[in-house]
């Protein structure tokens, strides 16, 4: 299997203790979902140093809400426990592999540092 099924039993451990976790929240009755699904799981297999995960969104009805999930699929990916990209509907394979080198290649001292100012002007 070249993904983890996220359960909230699970989901804080494994975003926690992995630097790159993307997470594909879907649905059995969703068409779009089981079109993307392959897609996910064939980009997995070139992407060890990530985390590739699957949420339920009918099973775990906690996280869905939790993340607001309104349309799925949803594609969230986390670099250092920080959402760096979530966008609704099932990406073509190219795009899928895009937003994840782009995810690779940021810069995370430079977003935590904005995720910094962002709360401190949020506290004001």
């Amino acid at each position: 299997m070249a993904y983890v099924e996220l359960t909230k039993d699970n989901f804080e451990q494994i975003v926690t203790e992995n630097d790159m976790v993307i997470v594909d929240f879907w649905a059995e009755w969703c068409g779009p979902c089981k079109m993307f699904g392959p897609v996910f799981e064939k980009v997995s297999e070139d992407h060890p140093d990530a985390v590739f995960a699957k949420v339920n969104t009918e099973v775990e009805q906690e996280i869905a809400s939790w993340f607001q999930i309104r349309s799925i699929p949803t594609l969230m990916i986390f670099r250092e426990k920080i959402i760096i990209f979530s966008q609704a509907g099932a990406l073509p394979e190219g795009s899928f592999r895009q937003v994840i080198e782009k995810a690779k290649e940021l810069d995370m001292v430079e977003v935590k540092k904005q995720v910094a100012e962002q709360q401190a002007q949020q506290a004001q």
